[in-house]
């Protein structure tokens, strides 16, 4: 398939730069995969969708403050960093820009204390925090050592930022550190946000288990991949970016007895897919596709053709042209009518992207 086949025409003007006043009161489209028909909700209403015996999936990864502003140690100049993964101990894969500006053997400074002319004096005494180019990474990035008082973690809360897409064309604000994180993150090591569980309100998920769903957290790590773009003209073509998930043992039970009850299984976003889709097992006592529990790298890449083993419905943010979260969708529908679904969307001023509106696949 031409990557072309996964284009649709999107004003800039329906690109959220902000949350919903509250995070259920998001709109939602409702596709019913049946007849093709499609209604036009509020995300709390996705309650009346769900059923007992269904078992949502979500995607408890923990978004990292991982965007970062320092100045290089011997010349002040400004660097932006992105945290991209931990390889090791304080040993950190990261985007920088410029890039040009560092080398190995360079040293940034984050949070240091300047002159009154702006010149760079050096770290606040008791407040180090630099990192050191060790080498070079793969397109562009950079390996680095982080040296620093207290605890890392409390540091990047600190100095760090939450890391917005690019599209979103704003600095972040206080209300980005709590309204791009679920309700329901725990695990720490994302650098973009699981962005369709951002709607789901503590009530909201209560509401549901009142109404006998089950609910099951798994964990994906959301790695620098989702801001890159395909870049071959032939999907088969591309390779994904590998991503860190686990199951836990409790989360693998509550799919694997909905899946035998004849239950629903209910994805809460492309990650979660991801997740349960690259933990699959057949199981032949029982003729069905299971999720095993554990810990995994996957590079699954879900496009049109592939056959789904675990997941029934999914609940979704608008995507990017030509991407591969668009390319995932259209594997669960088809093709043909998600663009159709799309279409309506643009026409009906859905808000589309990280904090745009949602989308139920039934």
């Amino acid at each position: 398939m031409h990557i072309n086949d996964f284009d649709y025409n999107l004003p800039e003007e329906l690109i959220a730069q902000t949350p919903a006043e509250k995070r259920d009161f998001s709109r939602l489209l409702v596709v019913h995969r049946n007849d093709g028909t499609v209604e036009h909700k509020h995300f709390y209403d996705i309650i009346d969708y769900l059923k007992e015996g269904d078992c949502l999936v979500l995607n408890n990864s923990k978004v990292l403050p991982a965007r970062m502003f320092g100045v290089k140690e011997g010349t002040g100049a400004k660097v932006e960093f992105l945290l991209i993964k931990r390889i090791e101990g304080d040993t950190w894969e990261t985007m920088v820009r410029p890039g040009k500006r560092l080398k190995v053997g360079d040293s940034v400074l984050f949070g240091a204390e300047m002159d009154e002319e702006g010149r760079l004096i050096g770290p606040k005494p008791g407040k180090l925090f630099r990192a050191t180019v060790k080498d070079y990474g793969e397109d562009g990035t950079r390996i680095v050592e982080f040296e620093y008082d207290g605890i890392f973690m409390e540091r990047l809360e600190e100095l760090g930022e939450m890391p917005l897409p690019p599209y979103i064309d704003r600095r972040n604000n206080s209300e980005d550190k709590d309204r791009y994180q679920t309700v329901y993150c725990k695990n720490e090591g994302s650098v973009a946000a699981p962005t369709a569980g951002l709607h789901f309100t503590p009530e909201l998920l209560q509401k549901a288990r009142d109404k006998g769903v089950k609910i099951a957290y798994v964990t994906l790590h959301v790695g620098i991949g989702t801001f890159r773009p395909v870049k071959v003209e032939k999907i088969e073509d591309h390779h994904m970016h590998f991503e860190e998930y686990f199951v836990e043992e409790e989360a693998a039970k509550t799919i694997n007895d909905t899946i035998l009850a004849g239950g629903r299984i209910v994805s809460v976003g492309t990650t979660s897919t991801r997740t349960v889709e690259s933990a699959a097992a057949f199981d032949e006592a029982s003729g069905k596709y299971l999720v095993q529990a554990g810990s995994g790298s996957t590079g699954i890449f879900i496009y049109p053709g592939y056959e789904f083993k675990i997941i029934k419905s999914l609940i979704t943010n608008f995507h990017l042209p030509k991407s591969t979260l668009l390319m995932l969708i259209s594997a669960l529908y088809n093709r043909e009518d998600i663009l159709r679904v799309y279409d309506i969307a643009v026409k009906e001023q859905y808000r589309f992207f990280s904090y745009g509106d949602a989308m139920f696949i039934e």
